[in-house]
């Protein structure tokens, strides 16, 4: 009976919405009004190829449902003094794939950073939160959980411009935020623009991410806590405001630097370009108990281009729970203590302080390097340092 209920209802929706477009009325489709989007996605939503669509509030994608993004969709934030946003909870899907030739562009009416609230995705991954979930600090969303390999679905080749939008003192969007999300999403080819908060920021979680781009972004360039272990190759930054502050400011847990688990990314072919400003001098912050493996990475821009800070960080360095090698500072090193210094930085030969090094924007590499394909197949082969070769650009097409 209850198959032949659900097959009835399935038939009496369908027929309503046939007597709906035989009358001239349009289908109402939640999450949909016409070309605006707003409230709640309760069932599959395709937003099709070429058309642009106006964002006129918090569009929330509910579990069991998906939104589908297809190539050359361009989404727009109406500036309507109405905080504009797009959430994917837990349970739900974004299908986001555009291409080089033809990107997903989320933009804004007003061009101007903190125009609106960005993109966030909620995943059942685990984080270190104490309870282990927590709620997103836009949309007030859950997140976290014990599926390691959770699936929000794929994001690729989109662009998102002028986010950032600031809630309130504690609160403020980020260009691409990820709550908790698996490593069974795919994630690669992203570009945050001229946001007012972070370009990326992690909240726990292991998704794995490649090519991402943020640029001129106000607050950090790449952010992490609450335990991100994923990984992560080819990232590219660049500053040119001097209100940008760190090019990736890394934590474990700012409440308390040991919860597990630890905040543990490697990552690979990264170049970060400051903005020389001598009020937002570090470059890269490690810090509040994070661990990191960082490979093959170019920084410049920065009187301190690394910085490492909180016992537990420098002892995982020190101990080799944590890996820095290949690293081309610009800049010096500083350590908060004598548990891990720049003389240990230093040691193996691989990293070097205050190198003069010639990009073109975020272009150009140094030969040699780790080839990380040997230690992970989620890596490809490379024979350089830094993120961009010129010769083979990535970020060609689709990226400003």
């Amino acid at each position: 009976m209850k198959k032949n209920f659900q097959t009835f209802a399935a038939v009496a929706v369908a027929m309503a919405m046939m007597v709906s477009c035989e009358n001239g009325e349009t289908p109402v489709v939640p999450g949909l009004d016409g070309n605006e989007l707003r409230g709640e996605v309760t069932e599959n939503l395709t937003l099709e190829s070429g058309k642009e669509y106006s964002l006129t509030g918090g569009l929330h994608v509910k579990e069991g449902a998906t939104l589908t993004i297809e190539e050359g969709v361009k989404i727009v934030a109406k500036d309507d003094n109405i905080v504009d946003y797009i959430l994917i909870e837990q349970g739900a899907k974004i299908d986001a794939q555009g291409t080089a030739s033809n990107p997903i562009v989320m933009t804004s009416e007003k061009k101007s950073a903190g125009a609106w609230g960005g993109l966030h995705i909620c995943g059942k991954a685990p984080i270190n939160v104490q309870g282990q979930t927590s709620k997103s600090e836009v949309g007030d969303a859950a997140y976290g959980g014990s599926d390691a390999a959770d699936n929000s679905g794929v994001l690729r080749y989109i662009r998102i411009e002028y986010a950032g939008y600031s809630f309130s003192e504690e609160k403020e969007a980020n260009g691409f935020t990820f709550y908790g999300v698996g490593n069974g999403t795919t994630v690669e080819y992203l570009q945050a623009y001229k946001g007012s908060d972070d370009g990326f920021e992690w909240f726990g979680g292991t998704v794995n991410v490649k090519h991402l781009v943020s640029t001129d972004n106000t607050d950090d360039s790449f952010d992490w806590t609450e335990g991100w272990c994923g990984k992560g190759q080819y990232l590219l930054a660049i500053q040119e405001s001097s209100e940008c502050d760190c090019l990736i400011e890394a934590d474990n847990n700012g409440n308390n630097a040991a919860l597990t688990p630890v905040s543990h990314p490697v990552l690979s072919n990264i170049t970060l370009v400051g903005n020389n400003s001598a009020d937002n001098k570090r470059g890269i912050r490690l810090r509040a108990g994070t661990f990191a493996d960082i490979y093959n990475a170019i920084v410049t821009g920065k009187p301190q281009c690394l910085t490492t800070e909180t016992p537990e960080t420098e002892n995982s360095l020190a101990g080799g729970q944590s890996h820095l090698q290949y690293i081309l500072l610009a800049g010096e090193m500083a350590t908060e203590s004598d548990i891990y210094t720049s003389e240990d930085f230093l040691a193996d030969g691989t990293n070097k302080v205050n190198e003069t090094i010639e990009l073109d924007g975020y272009a150009g590499t140094v030969s040699g390097g780790k080839d990380m394909s040997s230690v992970d197949n989620f890596f490809e082969s490379t024979s350089f340092i830094g993120g961009l070769n010129a010769s083979a650009d990535w970020t060609e097409g689709w990226a400003l």
